[in-house]
């Protein structure tokens, strides 16, 4: 009879927590709608006041005027602020961010081609910033003052102190030209049929198809842009992790475990790591989306076919409908990875939210 009381109990508990978290995600929901249509505004004012004509600089200064006139009129230049943004608004709810002025194609289209080899290198940023960085920073709190926590630190202020364009160059210098280890540019080595598009991201596609060599291909085009992405995010993580790792050593449970004996191996992995972990998750959102933003110089440098080179392009070339486009991506990006990592701090401890709740 206990044990069906309180297993009863249990469940009502989980049920209540997974009617908050789904409460918690319909509430970041509603509010990222007004968080998106504010950034809308103010990119589609931005872009509007900004100097230039961008009708006469999508056809060329050799156009007729009279043509340049007619694409004003097509695309409501002509008209109030206000009206554009209706206009504007109006399509990019149904989905049509416009022609792009540059590529003359739809710029949902441009953004659906070039989205998914900026998505997949920003994956392997983040692997290689989280894996390395949290290693770095827990080893380095473990052996503080060490000859393990002094590499630690090194490794941190060089990722820090070196633009991800200038350690890009020089690994390209050395891995592909000095060494040929690794492939210099492109996604795929010439010669190398791409594989049949699924997801976009040639990595996926190929071990879901069992194309191990074109994945082989493929991750060895990834290493060098990866790491020189990730780098910067790769020490910050580090610090962070190891300040959080040492602080969480003095508290006094960590010092109890101590005193029954624990092996420190368990106490670290068990204990100590998971609360430690909350302020280097709490970060991981932006910094998910500043990859994405972020990777223009390293897609330039290794000739990459990304998002961020295209929205560089667009807003060098004053291309409105591609910078309205590429700036509301990027919103939605930051949007859901910030709610993401909501959600896995609510795992990791619970009672952060359930705080915000009550001041709210």
């Amino acid at each position: 009879k206990r044990k069906s009381v309180l297993t009863s109990f249990l469940s009502m508990v989980k049920l209540k927590m997974k009617d908050r978290r789904i409460i918690f995600i319909v509430k970041r929901l509603f509010y990222s709608v007004f968080v998106l249509w504010g950034l809308s505004v103010l990119i589609f004012v931005m872009s509007r006041i900004a100097p230039g004509d961008p009708a006469r600089m999508a056809l060329g200064t050799r156009a007729p005027e009279e043509v340049v006139e007619r694409l004003r009129i097509a695309m409501h230049y002509n008209e109030p602020i206000y009206i554009q943004y209706f206009h504007w608004f109006k399509s990019v709810l149904r989905g049509n961010f416009g022609v792009s002025l540059v590529t003359q194609h739809p710029v949902l289209e441009d953004i659906s081609q070039v989205f998914p080899a900026t998505f997949e290198l920003a994956i392997f940023a983040f692997i290689f910033m989280i894996v390395i960085g949290i290693t770095i920073g827990v080893f380095s709190a473990r052996y503080n003052n060490t000859w393990v926590d002094n590499l630690g630190r090194l490794a941190s202020y060089f990722g820090i102190v070196t633009p991800p364009f200038v350690f890009a160059t020089i690994g390209m210098l050395i891995f592909c030209y000095l060494l040929n280890v690794l492939p210099a540019m492109g996604r795929l080595s010439p010669g190398i049929i791409y594989p049949p598009k699924i997801t976009g991201l040639i990595t996926i596609d190929a071990l879901i198809q069992g194309n191990f060599k074109v994945f082989i291909d493929a991750l060895k085009h990834l290493i060098l842009p990866a790491v020189s992405l990730g780098l910067l995010g790769m020490a910050e993580e580090a610090r962070i992790t190891r300040a959080s790792v040492y602080n969480n050593m003095k508290k006094d449970y960590i010092a109890a475990a101590e005193s029954y004996g624990i092996p420190v191996r368990a106490i670290m992995f068990r204990d100590l790591l998971k609360p430690s972990l909350i302020a280097v998750i709490s970060i991981l959102g932006l910094e998910f989306g500043a990859l994405i933003a972020n990777a223009f110089l390293v897609e330039l440098i290794f000739n990459w076919p990304g998002f961020a080179r295209y929205g560089m392009n667009a807003m060098l070339q004053k291309d409105l409908n591609a910078i309205s486009g590429v700036v509301l991506i990027l919103g939605i990006v930051f949007v859901f990875s910030n709610i993401i990592v909501d959600l896995i701090v609510d795992f990791l401890d619970p009672r952060i939210h359930l705080i915000k709740e009550r001041n709210e």
